[in-house]
């Protein structure tokens, strides 16, 4: 019979690996978004362009899944607290979280108009949904229904929020095109409930894949990063047994996912059903990996690294995105920080190895304040 780790050594462990799943998430994150040229790009650090999957699709709703890991850990408190002060901590939580998101697309506020004088950055232009916002909607929904609905149910809502975001798009998609980029049902009700200002334009048209119907099935990411950390911490010190049944869940949700590839494909800029089941099934696979080297083998070398970057993911993901539009606002000479240190220093090494050298410097730049806020022990909770 094989050994399993003492309880409370697997307790500790399962925390150290949600650190380090959050920590990777965010370290790649930062790398994908900040490419020092986005023409010479490496194709895995880039998106699908509408169908299909790149290791760089699997970054959000890996950070999603691990929103729900500690979500799942966290509630442990709630036990001891009274329903107003759980209710009030879920929607500050979330209202802020999701303040901050609008604030970063609003950021800098101010502009200069055609006669050079500064002027607010008009709201009326500004992006209502993204990043952030989606974590703020899928944490608070999902701890809505964990707290009054429980474990089971809520994973019953989970997989309920992707069949009925399945029929949302067939039924209210142009027929015919309901998957394809302007004929879906997600970007008609944006358009309708926020309007073309309102959206992301990366897309050469408005679009935005944080869109307000899509995330329904961005929930099943939540929920499921949730699951498995209650089934972690009910599991804990007993045997290798749990660490198998998560790899097979795991492996059974890659293969659903490939045969409803077939009838719904996988889809990030949409989030189809199928594209939250593969992406599940992948986190669990990973999860996995890191709970075995970390809990049953010992084997934690290099990981301090990305545990620095888990203990304040939100923190170093909104500094690394308002440090990049602060390098395209400030200038040297007539030319963006951000194209100077690329074109001046970076691209030195080669087009693509050029661009790829940037994301990872900032990235390595992002990293450090962690590294020093963790030094001083601050850890700041969004």
């Amino acid at each position: 019979m094989t050994k399993s780790p003492s309880a409370d050594a697997a307790a500790i462990s399962r925390f150290t690996a949600l650190d380090i799943f959050r920590g990777m998430t965010v370290c790649f994150m930062i790398i994908v978004n900040t490419s020092g040229n986005g023409a010479t790009t490496y194709w895995p650090l880039m998106h699908a362009d509408w169908n299909g999957f790149t290791p760089t699709d699997l970054v959000f709703p890996s950070f999603l899944f691990a929103v729900g890991n500690a979500l799942g850990f966290a509630m442990k408190r709630w036990d001891t607290m009274k329903q107003s002060d759980v209710l009030l901590k879920i929607f500050k939580r979330t209202a802020l979280i999701f303040l901050i998101g609008y604030l970063m697309y609003w950021f800098p506020f101010f502009r200069l108009n055609a006669e050079s004088h500064l002027i607010l950055s008009p709201i009326s232009q500004t992006r209502i949904m993204g990043v952030l916002q989606r974590i703020a909607l899928c944490y608070g929904i999902t701890a809505l229904l964990v707290y009054y609905l429980g474990t089971k149910r809520t994973i019953w809502v989970g997989v309920v929020s992707l069949l009925a975001y399945w029929v949302l798009l067939l039924a209210f998609g142009e027929a015919g095109a309901e998957f394809s980029k302007t004929g879906n049902a997600v970007l008609r009700l944006d358009i309708w409930l926020l309007g073309t200002h309102h959206l992301y334009g990366g897309e050469g048209f408005p679009f935005d894949p944080e869109g307000v119907l899509s995330t329904l099935p961005a929930l099943f990411n939540v929920i499921a990063g949730f699951a498995v950390g209650r089934y972690l911490q009910q599991q804990k010190g007993k045997s290798y047994e749990s660490l198998a049944k998560l790899l097979l869940v795991g492996i059974g949700l890659l293969v659903l996912a490939y045969c409803w590839n077939s009838w719904m494909p996988i889809n990030k800029k949409l989030w189809t059903s199928s594209y939250a089941v593969l992406t599940v099934g992948l986190d669990c696979l990973l999860l996995s990996v890191i709970i075995y080297f970390t809990d049953f083998l010992g084997k934690t070398k290099g990981s301090h690294f990305f545990i620095i970057a888990g203990k304040n993911p939100l923190f170093i993901y909104l500094m690394s995105e308002l440090g990049v539009t602060v390098m395209w606002l400030v200038k040297i000479g007539n030319e963006p920080v951000f194209s100077w240190l690329y074109n001046h220093i970076f691209s030195r090494a080669g087009d693509y190895f050029g661009a790829f050298l940037f994301a990872v410097w900032w990235m390595l730049t992002c990293w450090f304040v962690g590294y020093v806020l963790d030094k001083k022990k601050i850890y700041i909770k969004l």
